[in-house]
């Protein structure tokens, strides 16, 4: 997935919209936290942002270079889903 982003002078990355694979782009309306943390359902570690999106709160991850939110898939679209029907984005 695509994310714009800010990077200050001290390097700090702070996410601003995503661009979902379907074309559709979302503006964050607020980052509450930014840890390093691993991926429970999907694996992998970076830096979980925890971000509010139209009102919704969502747990976006930057594994550098890749961007990635946790998402719940129906199984009947396409390919399997990975642990827990998560999927990388």
């Amino acid at each position: 997935m695509d994310v714009v982003a800010n990077i200050d002078v001290d390097g700090r990355v702070t996410p601003l919209s995503i661009r979902w694979r379907d074309g559709r782009t979302f503006e964050i309306d607020r980052v509450h936290e930014a840890i390093r943390r691993a991926s429970t359902r999907v694996g992998g570690t970076g830096i979980r942002y925890l971000v509010t999106v139209h009102g919704r709160d969502k747990y976006l991850f930057f594994e550098d270079p890749r961007w990635f939110v946790e998402e719940v898939v129906p199984e009947n679209e396409g390919s399997a889903p990975l642990a827990g029907g998560a999927r990388k984005r």
